[in-house]
């Protein structure tokens, strides 16, 4: 399933500032970056549970925002994209 994860930390503290760099890492090992705070994710039901009680470990609720927008298996269909950033399809062929 695709999940959309955005992010917004309070980033006043050293502690905040830390909690964001931890939350952008884990995000950018489960998905792909599309803007500063919003990865897509591609991910298995099984792992989504696991990745989503990471993130919600890190946070604290007083200053961080976290939503997750849930866009299914048939994703292709749900997103558009025009821009500068190409899209990417997480299910294409990998090229390194």
């Amino acid at each position: 399933m695709m999940v959309l994860v955005t992010y917004d930390m309070g980033t006043q503290s050293d502690d905040g500032k830390r909690r964001l760099r931890q939350i952008a890492k884990l995000c950018q090992n489960h998905g792909q970056r599309v803007q500063f705070s919003v990865f897509e994710c591609l991910l298995e039901p099984a792992l989504w549970v696991e990745f989503r009680a990471k993130l919600l470990a890190l946070i604290d609720p007083s200053t961080d925002s976290l939503r997750f927008y849930f866009l299914g298996a048939n994703w292709q269909r749900r997103v558009e994209h025009a821009g500068a950033k190409p899209a990417y399809n997480p299910e294409g062929p990998l090229i390194l």
